[in-house]
C-alpha cells in the first residue's frame, strides 16, 4: 500500500483550475522531487495536501485513509506535516518554543528537540535565540525541525533554499542529507535542478497544473525534464 496516493485532484480558485487530474502515489521512504515554473501549480497542490487550500475534486489517501475533507490539523495528527515556503515562525519565540510548537499534536515518534539539534547542528548555540534575530539558513532550519517534532510519516518541504545564499544553501542540504536516509517520505519542491537531481528518487515537473513527467530520476535525463518543464511536444504540452 502507497503511503500517499492523489487521484485525479483538481483545485481551483474561482473558475481558474490551478491543478488539473494530478495523480501520483508514494511509497515510504521515497524523496520526490516536484519540479515546474513559478505558477506551474506546485505551492497550490502542496497546500491541497495539507489542507490550506480546498479541493474540488479527486483524492487523497494518506496510509489508506481518505483525507481529502479533512482539517490540516487532522493531517499533521495523521502524518503529514508541511514546511511552508516563507517558513511561517512565530519570530518572538526562540527555536527550542517552536520546535516544543511542533510536538504539540501528540503523535508518537522519534523525533525530539534533542534529535533535531543532532539533525541541525548550527541551531545549537541559537537555541534560546528570538527565531526573528537569525539567519535565513538557521529559520529555515528551524522550520524543518518544527515540522519533524510532529514526528511526519510524509514531510513535504516548499521551496526550502528560496531567499538563501549558495554557501546557506549547501549548510542547509548538509542538514538533511541525514534526514533523507531515515524512512521518512519527502516531496521537495526545488526551483535548483541540479540539487534537486541529487538528493531525489524520483522526479514530477509539472506546467500550467498538469504533470508533464513522472519518472525514476535514475531513468531521467535533464533534457527531458527540461522538456517538461517549458512544455515541449514531445511531452504532451498543450498550447
Amino acid at each position: 500500500m502507497s503511503i500517499l496516493k492523489i487521484s485525479d485532484l483538481d483545485v481551483r480558485y474561482g473558475q481558474f483550475r490551478a491543478v488539473r487530474g494530478v495523480s501520483f502515489a508514494l511509497e515510504k521512504g521515497e524523496i520526490l522531487a516536484l519540479v515546474g515554473a513559478n505558477g506551474a501549480g506546485k505551492t497550490t497542490l502542496l497546500r491541497a495536501l495539507a489542507g490550506a487550500n480546498p479541493v474540488f475534486s479527486g483524492s487523497i489517501q494518506l496510509n489508506g485513509t481518505d483525507m481529502t475533507q479533512t482539517s490540516s490539523h487532522a493531517r499533521v495528527a495523521a502524518g503529514l506535516a508541511l514546511v511552508p515556503e516563507g517558513r511561517k515562525l512565530f519570530l518572538d519565540m526562540s527555536v527550542e518554543e517552536n520546535l516544543r510548537l511542533g510536538a504539540t499534536v501528540g503523535r508518537p515518534g522519534d523525533w525530539t528537540v534533542e534529535r533535531v539539534f543532532e539533525t541541525f547542528p548550527n541551531l545549537v548555540k541559537r537555541r534560546h535565540a528570538p527565531t526573528g534575530t537569525m539567519s535565513g539558513g538557521e529559520q529555515q532550519a528551524t522550520a524543518i525541525g518544527r515540522a519533524l517534532m510532529s514526528n511526519p510519516d510524509v514531510l513535504i518541504l516548499d521551496e526550502v533554499s528560496l531567499g538563501l545564499s549558495p554557501l546557506v544553501v549547501d549548510q542547509v542540504y548538509a542538514s538533511l542529507e541525514a534526514l533523507m536516509h531515515t524512512g521518512t517520505t519527502i516531496i521537495l519542491v526545488e526551483q535548483d535542478l541540479t540539487r534537486a537531481m541529487t538528493v531525489a528518487d524520483r522526479v514530477i515537473c509539472m506546467l500550467e497544473g498538469r504533470v508533464m513527467l513522472d519518472s525514476p530520476m535514475a531513468e531521467t535525463s535533464r533534457e527531458a525534464i527540461t522538456q517538461a518543464y517549458f512544455g515541449s511536444a514531445e511531452t504532451g504540452a498543450v498550447a
